[in-house]
């Protein structure tokens, strides 16, 4: 068992670990028991009625928070052309071909999120373990891999995140900051579920949402009631 600090102890009376909160209640709670000296991350935990080792249960996508994440991502776009104007225009902190890659290959990964055009797949596939291995890969899924760019950055710099079952049937995604207003950490929370909720497989059975939690990074967590989503 976990042993955790005095402030932690503390901020953890806070949250009755067995009651179930609307939504509203528990991310206020979360940023009252937030202790720590930085903008903590607050994070969702949810819980999915679906097998993870089938495929036709996966659960993947993207969402645009309606009040981003609190985190500006750096946008890498592989692109040449015209499309890579579009691309600079759109925001991107960083916009090449080759030469781009070439630079990863040196190891260099000062960005966040990498968006590529169809026609240069051929040549950022080549660098699968370099990405692949800290989640960067481009992928059509995730909206990623496009020839529209510029909705792309826009959508990423305005607070778009992927979203992905784990090998224990949970999807974790980030919300917001203890910073964030409650009333705004609930609209992303929403959000999110909204988002999960379309994308519930055809072959799921029984309940989906079987569970959901919300904390910040260094925080306890509070059960949200399910039933306020469905």
């Amino acid at each position: 068992m976990a042993k955790h600090g005095k402030k932690y102890v503390e901020a953890a009376k806070l949250i009755d670990s067995e009651a179930f909160y609307e939504p509203a209640e528990a991310v206020e709670l979360v940023k009252k028991a937030a202790t720590a000296k930085f903008d903590e991350t607050v994070e969702a935990a949810v819980r999915l009625g679906v097998d993870p080792r089938k495929q036709d249960q996966a659960v993947r996508g993207v969402v645009v928070l309606p009040h981003g994440t609190g985190k500006t991502q750096r946008v890498l776009v592989f692109a040449k052309g015209d499309k890579a104007k579009e691309a600079e225009a759109a925001g991107a902190d960083y916009v090449g071909d080759q030469d781009m890659i070439n630079k990863i290959q040196q190891g260099w990964f000062e960005f966040d999120v990498c968006v590529a055009t169809p026609d240069m797949m051929s040549e950022v596939g080549k660098l699968g373990r370099l990405l692949g291995g800290k989640g960067l890969m481009p992928n059509p899924k995730a909206g990623t891999v496009t020839f529209d760019v510029a909705k792309a950055v826009q959508e990423i710099k305005a607070g778009k995140i992927e979203y992905r079952l784990d090998k224990a049937g949970q999807i974790h995604a980030p919300i917001g900051k203890v910073s964030f207003d409650a009333a705004k950490l609930n609209e992303n929370l929403k959000a999110l579920i909204d988002a999960l909720n379309r994308a519930k497989p055809a072959a799921a059975k029984g309940v989906y949402l079987k569970g959901i939690a919300v904390s910040s990074t260094m925080g306890p967590s509070a059960r949200v009631n399910t039933a306020s989503f469905r």
